[in-house]
């Protein structure tokens, strides 16, 4: 599917995992790594639309974006 997401992501260093997290709070255990930012960021759009399938062939709600939900 690639679609251009518009969730918002969430991107931080873990010390812990030695990788970028890449996480969307709109969709529940939505989450990827990498090891560059930009890295997180690709694989994370990969897994939006995975979760996006997953939940139609569920017949669950895909929740449309609703844009910026946190701040710093």
């Amino acid at each position: 599917m690639q679609s251009e997401p518009r969730y918002e992501v969430i991107i931080y260093w873990s010390a812990e995992d030695e990788a970028f997290i890449a996480e969307v709070p709109e969709l529940p255990g939505c989450a990827a790594d990498g090891l560059t930012y930009e890295t997180a960021l690709a694989n994370v759009r990969v897994v939006i639309d995975e979760w996006n399938e997953t939940a139609l062939q569920l017949g669950r709600t895909v929740p449309e974006p609703r844009g910026r939900l946190l701040y710093a």
